[in-house]
């Protein structure tokens, strides 16, 4: 008897290690990001991101979104969640914190945030991290599912899911309703100017305490990325629904990025075939050369 209890403590440990490990990867919210990057958390509290938590769910149009999709409250739908909250387990409860944030671009933290500052164990700083720590760093957050900024196309996706109203997790159905009542589906959402605008964050060394603007090169190979995340994005979001209004703007999306892609030879692969992939490869292959020549013109000249 005593072996058997053994066996059957054995199996359901490693039954829990097992679920443990699979675990979907959860938010902590944006004030944990905030006592280490301050700087970064007190622009992101400037913004709509931030703000939108106390006013978006009191407004009369989307009280009538949220009870076109069957919903009572848009704080307490999974829906509108995807996009609008950043939600953390309070208790044993799912509880929305705040509007998007940090976890929103480079995803959700449980995972990656005890490794993405680990500079080497306790005591070590940034400032004397050896290069090889700094490397298996980068490469053990990022595969605990953090999204580095320097993952230009993975953070642009994020952005255009929401913006372009194709999250992944949305279904069809509901994205018909919702724009039926009037939900917003901007088709035009261009990436530099946010980017470069009001949710810029690049506290950078040397000069850590200087929110940095991106240079008229970098701002031309976002803006390309951002049309490729465009592309990957309202490719696949067409697909969900046939509802006119929902096909068109998505329409839209695409062919706007393709006529833009297309002056570009390095996108060649990701016009072919619009995936993840294809557009992480095309923005590695674009991190270098400066097209300011090609889309100078295209970029906003205001980033207020």
């Amino acid at each position: 008897m005593r072996g058997f209890l053994l066996a059957v403590v054995a199996f359901l440990a490693m039954s829990f290690s097992v679920v443990t490990a699979h675990a979907q990867p959860a938010y902590v919210g944006a004030d944990k990001c905030g006592k280490c990057h301050k700087a970064s958390y007190d622009v992101w509290k400037g913004t709509k991101h931030h703000s939108s938590f106390k006013k978006i769910h009191k407004n009369k149009i989307a009280k009538k979104i949220v009870k076109s999709i069957g919903e009572k409250r848009m704080k307490k739908s999974e829906t509108c969640a995807l996009c609008h909250y950043t939600v953390v387990q309070k208790g044993k409860k799912l509880k929305p914190v705040s509007g998007p944030s940090c976890e929103s671009c480079h995803g959700p933290a449980s995972k990656w945030i005890a490794i993405h500052n680990d500079y080497g164990g306790p005591g070590a700083k940034r400032t004397t991290e050896t290069p090889e720590n700094k490397a298996k760093r980068i490469k053990a957050a990022a595969d605990a599912g953090m999204i580095w900024p320097s993952m230009k196309f993975d953070v642009a996706s994020n952005c255009m899911t929401c913006h372009g109203l194709a999250n992944p997790k949305l279904s069809g159905e509901h994205a018909s309703k919702m724009l039926a009542n009037g939900h917003p589906l901007n088709p035009n959402f261009e990436l530099t100017k946010y980017y470069n605008g009001s949710v810029r964050h690049r506290f950078y060394p040397p000069d850590v305490t200087k929110n940095k603007e991106l240079t008229k090169p970098q701002l031309a190979r976002l803006y390309l990325v951002g049309q490729a995340a465009a592309l990957v994005s309202a490719t696949a979001a067409i697909a969900k629904t046939d509802d006119p209004k929902y096909t068109a703007a998505q329409k839209k999306r695409i062919s706007f990025a393709k006529e833009v892609l297309s002056k570009v030879p390095e996108a060649a692969n990701v016009l072919k075939t619009p995936t993840m992939d294809a557009g992480r490869q095309f923005a590695d292959a674009i991190k270098d050369k400066d097209f300011t020549g090609l889309v100078g013109s295209r970029l906003p000249t205001s980033f207020k």
